[in-house]
């Protein structure tokens, strides 16, 4: 395949899987790895540093996932996700990923998916909105969330569910709410109702999904209209379906 030098990026908190990628890459004359990170963190940095059109990255690593990863990336990159679980292999296709390897995986392997990325590079076909996929895959989560990363400026913050107090919705995006501070998000509140967990978080009304635990006090205050108290002092709204919701979570 005659086409420019492709500038790549291995990601991946194991030396031995970042090796076996760059002795894959040695084929391909038109593979320049431009660097490899062990985290994600380091690799957003690398990323936004190198701009490179192929990224290797795997799915479960430290401080950051390859999912959350590309959650917080401005402009993705050609992805080629690559796990020891394959649980995660319906959300990265959903994702748009170019493909999934599945660990160990052969050269074959290796090479198939490498033609896929190189094909889809050299026909300049813009990278598919993975941003926008991923805040309509909730449902393909293995499990209910644990935290959330979130970028501010260039910070990277990764949220404890347990630290947030509720979450209000802000036109295309959400507002994660803690006792210390208010984080943006670019994600649906239906998401979020979808992959919290449930017997801990409440859609309460149109604009807010509150945290139990930090539940205070419920009273009615018009017609089919309630108030909740939160510890922190906040007042928040709730419809007649979220009250009752809430009164059915609280006794619990």
């Amino acid at each position: 395949m005659n086409m420019e030098m492709v500038r790549i990026i291995i990601v991946d908190d194991e030396a031995p899987a970042r090796d076996l990628i760059r002795y894959y890459l040695q084929p391909y004359p038109d593979a320049d790895i431009a660097g490899e990170a062990d985290n994600g963190f380091d690799a957003m940095k690398l990323i936004r540093e190198q701009q490179p059109q192929l990224v290797f990255l795997d799915v479960q690593m430290p401080k950051l996932t390859g999912f959350e990863m590309l959650e917080l990336l401005d402009n993705p990159p050609e992805i080629i996700f690559s796990t020891a679980f394959d649980q995660y292999a319906i959300r990265a296709f959903e994702l748009n990923a170019v493909d999934y390897l599945l660990k160990p995986y052969s050269k074959e392997r290796f090479d198939a998916a490498m033609q896929k990325a190189l094909s889809r590079i050299a026909s300049e076909a813009p990278v598919p909105d993975a941003l926008h996929a991923l805040k309509n895959t909730g449902a393909a989560l293995p499990d209910a969330l644990t935290r959330i990363a979130v970028k501010d400026r260039q910070q990277i913050h990764v949220i404890s569910i347990h630290d947030i107090d509720f979450i209000e919705a802000d036109g295309d995006y959400v507002k994660l709410h803690t006792a210390k501070n208010t984080f943006l998000k670019e994600k649906t509140m239906k998401y979020f109702e979808q992959n919290l967990p449930a017997q801990q978080f409440i859609r309460i009304h149109r604009s807010y999904i509150v945290n139990v635990n930090e539940v205070s006090k419920i009273e009615l205050y018009e017609k089919e209209s309630y108030r909740v108290y939160l510890k922190s002092g906040r007042l928040l709204k709730a419809s007649t379906g979220g009250y009752k919701a809430l009164k059915i979570a609280v006794s619990l």
